[in-house]
């Protein structure tokens, strides 16, 4: 579980989630970074006692990394946190723990491989996947709409040699977002890839593409749990080679879910009876 920053939340809350003993990091979502996130901390001055805590704690803070001024383009989001920030964070606080939420472009790769010991970063299937024009493709894609944003083909290139690479830096992070498809589609539509429903399969047919499936494991079930400081699961689960596709949509709420790949085929499959 994880505790949400906002420009309120005092030291005394990190004492207490700590001592809760089910929290394991804080996230940070700068105010209006993405979908549900007006109340995030509008500057990282404003939280600074509360980081002094949380690394004296040992307590993991989760950020989702863009800046989000007006004047910023959306696609140099990312590298802008990462200078104006991220990079001073790391600097000022040498002893938090950083996982750098869902990275996107090889400006992140490279700041994440060289930075001081106690930072890491999540990356997501569809950004192991896609690059920027699958949200115009035929026009435009509503449901590859997500923040951060898809990016270049190299960013792209950057990341997929990142997570296979084997670096422990480096793991699972799905960024799993159902909203409804009413959501999804109409004029201001809100920004998230439902990808929860085949995540460990799409995560395979990217390190198959790569050639390195044999280095998912790691990625997905040992770098993560190592960082957090969490013993590895002793259960293992089986992906079958098996094209299946996943259903037009889930029902959801009052409305339907539109998931990622829907209605297409994917290349692998989880073996629901081979766990052990």
């Amino acid at each position: 579980m994880t505790l949400y920053l906002t420009d309120a939340t005092a030291p005394a809350e990190i004492d207490r989630a700590r001592a809760a003993g089910w929290v394991r990091g804080v996230k940070l979502y700068p105010a209006g970074a993405t979908t549900h996130s007006d109340a995030g901390v509008t500057s990282i001055d404003r939280v600074r006692a509360v980081l002094e805590r949380m690394e004296e704690l040992g307590m993991p803070l989760l950020v989702h990394g863009e800046s989000t001024g007006a004047a910023i383009d959306v696609f140099d989001r990312e590298a802008h946190f990462i200078d104006a920030v991220l990079e001073p964070l790391t600097r000022r606080h040498p002893r938090l723990k950083i996982v750098f939420e869902h990275i996107t472009t090889r400006r992140a790769v490279e700041f994440v491989g060289g930075a001081r010991a106690g930072v890491a970063a999540t990356i997501t299937p569809q950004h192991l996947l896609h690059n920027r024009n699958a949200i115009f493709a035929g026009g435009i894609r509503p449901h590859f709409y997500c923040l951060p944003v898809l990016k270049r083909e190299s960013d792209r290139e950057a990341l997929l040699g990142a997570a296979t690479g084997g670096n422990p830096r480096y793991f699972l992070g799905t960024d799993s977002a159902p909203h409804a498809q009413s959501a999804k589609e109409n004029a201001c539509g809100c920004a998230g890839m439902f990808t929860a429903h085949a995540a460990i399969e799409l995560y395979a047919e990217a390190f198959e593409a790569a050639g390195r499936l044999e280095r998912l494991e790691g990625f997905a079930s040992h770098f993560g749990a190592d960082f957090y400081g969490l013993a590895r699961h002793a259960r293992t689960i089986t992906l079958s080679k098996e094209s299946w596709m996943p259903p037009e949509s889930y029902r959801f709420g009052e409305g339907a879910l539109i998931p990622y790949r829907a209605g297409e085929p994917i290349a692998w499959r989880l073996d629901p009876a081979a766990g052990a």
